[in-house]
């Protein structure tokens, strides 16, 4: 078929209008797409150890400096002198730091870092479902570990052995959960994505139990930031609130346990606190006692890392760490905040959600796979085809022939 002089420049018109789109489409494609960088632990908020806090100090910075760490009013409580090596309390709503003494030091987590094994496979796993457990999964566990008494060839559901992990902080409890999550390295590594995500960048997952492992350490940040997420999480405050359970046995019993967080049930010489929402403690040989608890009172909930106190005995941690909830409450509008607990989140870009990313078509002939949101040379040309059936369609009153 031969085309007039106005089809031809119709033609032309279609190809640069194309053309153009071509151009321009990748650009547009893009604009709006770039995510903010994640913020990191260096860009700019580490100070000089051992300076003051002093106007003009961006108030995160403060968090990355030695010592105690505090921005008092008048009239606002002195802040305790604690032996722990790390300490940090906070206001779980806001998430804004009230008081902290090394909140970045890198320490032993000990089964505080079962918060964030929690925060991770928690989810993944539902609570009813009924597993049988194998040997293998049983397999590693490391000597003078804690156990609830998880044993092979028995069944249990998913919230009898997470009853076991927050509990009696059973490292056994443990080892199965993470088997049936993908594995222990697997799990591992998800829960080091997890503690980015969350803006914890002090934590190396090593052993998900908590257990003693070479290079594992977390902060008193880090694990208040995993304790203020669990309070999110209505599955994780039942557990971590629980005092006692049943937990199976074999021949078809079962054997009461109870939570070994002292300051949660009032046991060993320690007075439950007044509020107490519960949440996780440790020990372990390399880490000394540990402990990441919440409590409410007035409206207001509290969270508290101690981490090590270096006298006092077992019982220190719990006493310390009331003795900041106690302290935390009296200051209630009296000071100024250190620092925030989301100062290191990532957070997600304003608008709607990003929609997930189609699969790739595999490549044919040697082609690339087309990128979903773009243009490609293929759109473009039945873009141009398009508008010269339009226009012979509207001069001749027909459509070009297949």
């Amino acid at each position: 078929m031969t085309i007039g002089l106005a089809s031809r420049a119709a033609v032309s018109t279609c190809a640069l209008c194309a053309a153009g789109l071509l151009a321009l489409a990748p650009a547009a494609a893009t604009a709006g797409t770039v995510a903010d960088p994640a913020p990191s632990p260096g860009s700019g908020a580490r100070a000089a150890p051992g300076a003051g806090a002093e106007a003009g100090v961006a108030p995160d910075a403060l968090l990355y400096r030695s010592g105690t760490q505090v921005r008092p009013r008048a009239g606002a409580p002195e802040v305790p002198e604690l032996s722990a090596r790390s300490w940090l309390v906070a206001d779980a709503d806001s998430g804004e730091v009230l008081a902290a003494h090394d909140a970045h030091r890198r320490l032993p987590p000990a089964s505080t870092l079962k918060t964030l094994f929690a925060l991770t496979v928690l989810p993944v796993l539902p609570a009813d479902v009924r597993h049988t457990v194998s040997e293998e999964e049983l397999t590693g566990i490391g000597p003078g570990s804690s156990r609830v008494g998880v044993a092979e060839d028995l069944t249990y559901r998913i919230s009898d052995l997470w009853n076991g992990v927050f509990l009696s902080s059973g490292n056994d409890a443990v080892h199965v959960l993470a088997a049936l999550s993908g594995g222990w390295e697997a799990t591992a590594q998800r829960m080091q994505d997890k503690a980015h995500a969350l803006g914890a960048h002090d934590t190396q997952v090593e052993s998900p139990d908590g257990y003693d492992a070479p290079g594992q350490v977390s902060s008193a940040f880090d694990l208040a930031v995993f304790g203020r997420a669990g309070l999110r999480s209505p599955d994780f405050v039942r557990y971590c609130s629980r005092e006692e359970a049943m937990f199976p046995g074999r021949d078809g019993g079962s054997y009461g346990i109870r939570n070994t967080n002292r300051l949660l049930t009032g046991s060993d010489g320690v007075e439950r606190y007044p509020g107490i929402v519960g949440i996780k403690n440790g020990y372990t040989s390399n880490a000394g006692h540990t402990l990441v608890a919440a409590a409410h009172r007035d409206g207001r909930t509290l969270v508290v890392t101690v981490l090590n106190p270096l006298w006092g005995g077992g019982n220190a941690v719990y006493e310390e760490a009331r003795t900041l909830l106690d302290w935390g409450f009296d200051a209630s509008g009296r000071v100024d905040a250190v620092g925030s607990l989301d100062a290191l989140r990532v957070k997600p870009l304003p608008g709607p959600q990003a929609r997930p990313t189609p699969a790739a078509v595999p490549a044919a002939r040697g082609r690339e796979p087309e990128r979903p949101g773009t243009w490609t040379v293929t759109g473009a040309a039945l873009l141009a085809a398009m508008g010269v059936a339009l226009f012979l369609r509207l001069r001749w009153g027909r459509t070009v022939p297949d």
